[in-house]
């Protein structure tokens, strides 16, 4: 984190051509005000030392013994302390750089996480909140749905439309046809004055009406840290002023995401998604939607029908039935760990814990739903297509190549994934071979397995046809992977993904998508008419 702020702020001073105080005062004026947590943490910052020096001048970055010195820019030539000093005689300001020095650790040490920080601390606890739980933070009665955006509200879920009635969410079927009130949050309701037909019993009766529901990772939950967060050609006050959202949200965009995503993308790309789709092919699924994935996750690392048991929100007898996508992509054989290979699951530990999850959901899920296994990703896709490539931290200086982004982060045995964003081209291939035993498992489950409530099916992760659909529309591979991070899928990835899936699903299994609503013009119509009724 210190190497990334320091290297935005050298930055900035460079292309305005300015102090480092300056570029400091700059960037907090960009940033939203209880944010601004970089105040406290700039003092001694000086435009010819790199990133790396400064931060382990500070030691707010340090080297473990018998550890390496891990590093994003090459090492200076002479000693690191003497470089921080910049003096021609080291030990002339040693002792007025060493007590300054001091003065600034002990202030800084007590705010060494973010959320020490006072006016952040209420927040991150609000975070932890729906990171443990996975449910919205603010539900006043308790049904699983919000009517705030974030802290895992209608972002994530459809948004509740009675914040007070534990009776009324979307996707439970109406309540005596909603004569009187909207009972699933779908917008239909009331009775037909020329016929006295509800409108739910005209228009939806009959419909297969359904619901989405994705249990995923941060690939399903749509992780995305926006490029002008630190590319300082492109950065302005504009370029922060989703940083509030983004925090509330764990950094991840299910709002746009390929499965649940619902408002028009401001991130890039264009927003397509399975819930947009089955919402136009029958309007009464409206709002009917769950983003239950999480950063990091692997399911067997977790006890499943725990984890769900807290956020899934479905009723057997009261509610619709839904498509539930079962998509952990790449987090089974990803960790940051340096034996890699050691941690990622095991096809004995898949099996098990994808039929503990199976059985759950056979227990919770109404009839007639669906349930699709997701393969994982082939992801030498990503060392392929950017270790060459300047990540956007590098492109002012041209220095940073996503090649030394990878090395950084697996020296600090934090990157997202040791086995497929390493030069090692033998540990990429073991990867991909665990990935695809992995899949295999899925494939067989989805093959011989019978449920009472759901039927099953399988589908290869699309990265394969998404790139050819890409390059036939004139774009380039590496566009379809997140550009600061370079790892997950971007908003183009999300959104082709999904045309290729939607058409996969009508051709082979069109059963799972339901049958075309006759009425989804005049529901249409009216809807407008009444003002959102």
């Amino acid at each position: 984190g210190c190497v990334l702020v320091v290297s935005v702020i050298e930055q900035l001073a460079q292309w305005h051509n300015s102090t480092v105080k300056a570029a400091v005062e700059r960037l907090c004026n960009y940033i939203p005000g209880k944010y601004q947590i970089i105040r406290h943490m700039l003092c001694c910052i000086d435009r010819e030392m790199n990133a790396d020096v400064v931060c382990h001048s500070l030691k707010l970055c340090k080297q473990d013994p018998g550890q390496p010195l891990c590093h994003l820019y090459p090492p200076p030539k002479v000693s690191w302390f003497c470089t921080f000093l910049k003096a021609t005689d080291c030990g002339r300001s040693f002792q007025l750089e060493l007590n300054s020095m001091e003065t600034f650790s002990k202030s800084f040490m007590g705010f060494s996480s973010v959320c020490a920080f006072p006016l952040l601390a209420n927040l991150c606890e609000k975070i932890k909140y729906v990171i443990r739980n996975k449910l919205p933070f603010e539900d006043f009665d308790g049904d699983k749905f919000s009517t705030f955006p974030t802290l895992r509200g209608y972002h994530w879920r459809g948004r509740d439309c009675n914040d007070k009635n534990t009776t009324v969410y979307p996707g439970r079927r109406p309540d005596n046809w909603d004569v009187k009130s909207d009972s699933n949050c779908n917008g239909i309701w009331g009775v037909d004055p020329k016929d006295g037909i509800p409108y739910e019993e005209k228009f939806c009766k009959g419909a297969d009406s359904q619901g989405v529901v994705l249990l995923g990772d941060s690939a399903g939950a749509h992780f995305h840290i926006p490029p002008e967060w630190m590319t300082v050609t492109q950065m302005s006050a504009k370029s922060f002023a989703n940083l509030p959202m983004a925090f509330t949200d764990e950094f991840d965009w299910p709002q746009f995401s390929e499965i649940t995503g619902f408002l028009n993308s401001t991130i890039g790309g264009w927003t397509d998604s399975l819930y947009l789709r089955l919402r136009r092919r029958n309007r009464c699924n409206h709002r009917d939607l769950q983003n239950i994935s999480q950063n990091g996750i692997t399911y067997f690392s977790i006890n499943i029908a725990a984890y769900l048991s807290y956020s899934l929100a479905r009723n057997q007898l009261l509610d619709n039935p839904a498509i539930v996508i079962y998509a952990t992509i790449g987090n089974d054989v990803c960790n940051g760990n340096h034996d890699t290979l050691a941690h990622m699951t095991t096809p004995k530990e898949m099996l098990s814990n994808v039929m503990q999850a199976l059985r759950y959901l056979d227990s919770r899920l109404p009839n007639g739903s669906h349930v699709i296994l997701t393969g994982l990703v082939d992801g030498r896709f990503l060392w392929d297509n950017l270790h060459d490539r300047y990540h956007p931290l590098g492109q002012l200086n041209r220095d940073i190549t996503y090649s030394q982004l990878y090395s950084f982060l697996d020296c600090l045995q934090v990157s997202p994934c040791s086995g497929w964003l390493t030069p090692n081209e033998t540990l990429r291939n073991l990867t991909s071979e665990r990935a695809l035993q992995l899949s295999n498992v899925l494939k067989e489950i989805a093959r011989s397995e019978k449920f009472a409530n759901f039927d099953i099916f399988y589908m290869d992760f699309p990265l394969r046809q998404t790139a050819e659909e890409w390059r036939k529309m004139g774009g380039e591979p590496w566009q379809l992977i997140e550009p600061v991070d370079g790892f997950h899928p971007s908003q183009i990835a999300a959104a082709l993904g999904t045309s290729i899936t939607w058409q996969k699903a009508l051709h082979e299994w069109p059963q799972v998508l339901g049958k075309e609503n006759p009425f989804n013009d005049q529901i249409e119509a009216i809807f407008k008419d009444q003002g959102g009724h």
